[in-house]
């Protein structure tokens, strides 16, 4: 990219991912499968949702199905799978592939461990896999000057400031998806691109 559209485009000169967004897609078609699902025979919901009683009982895939389901039903479905195109795609333009799905499940499955562990025990939801999503690209956009020469818009840098703080204040009044967002930043500067290489 020249230093011109760089210019007129910063946020173009971070795009180190494909162009087609195949992984958020299938991600996306499998959450609203099992949303369907979900709606379609509500007992399924019970089987598969975050439960201590029955993670402590051997159920220990319950941590893992809590990040294909949604404990707000119909409203969370759609809401979720938002968040999960907006910035599903952009995280994997961005990171690539591989880096997205370590951003989206390592985060996912911490945050359904915290909860599970201590925040909020009973429950699901993909929305902790898409707070780690925020968390890396708001360490990519903190990074982009110093390691990318690029300066991103400031609404978005005043934007990336504030993840990390909303994400304590999250986390301090128990709920849980300000831990996952803190993991995405740590994993995030560890995945950051190098500008040489695109993944």
């Amino acid at each position: 990219m020249t230093t011109e559209t760089a210019a007129r485009n910063p946020l173009a000169a971070l795009a180190f991912g494909p162009r087609r967004h195949l992984l958020t897609a299938a991600v996306f078609l499998v959450t609203l499968g099992c949303g369907i699902a979900q709606l379609a025979h509500r007992p399924l919901y019970d089987a598969v949702v975050r439960d201590p009683a029955q993670v402590d009982n051997g159920q220990w895939y319950r941590l893992l199905t809590g990040m294909f389901f949604q404990d707000g039903w119909a409203s969370g479905l759609v809401s979720n799978l938002i968040l999960l195109a907006v910035f599903g795609t952009i995280a994997e333009r961005v990171f690539g592939r591989w880096r997205w799905a370590i951003l989206y499940f390592v985060c996912g499955w911490f945050g359904q461990l915290m909860s599970y562990l201590w925040l909020n025990p009973v429950g699901a939801g993909n929305s902790m896999c898409v707070a780690g999503l925020i968390g890396g690209l708001a360490v990519l956009i903190l990074m982009a000057p110093s390691k990318y020469g690029v300066t991103p818009p400031l609404q978005l840098r005043i934007a990336a400031f504030a993840v990390p703080v909303l994400a304590v204040v999250d986390t301090a009044v128990t709920d849980n998806h300000g831990l996952p967002c803190l993991l995405g930043m740590l994993l995030g500067y560890f995945l950051l691109p190098n500008p040489e290489l695109k993944a």
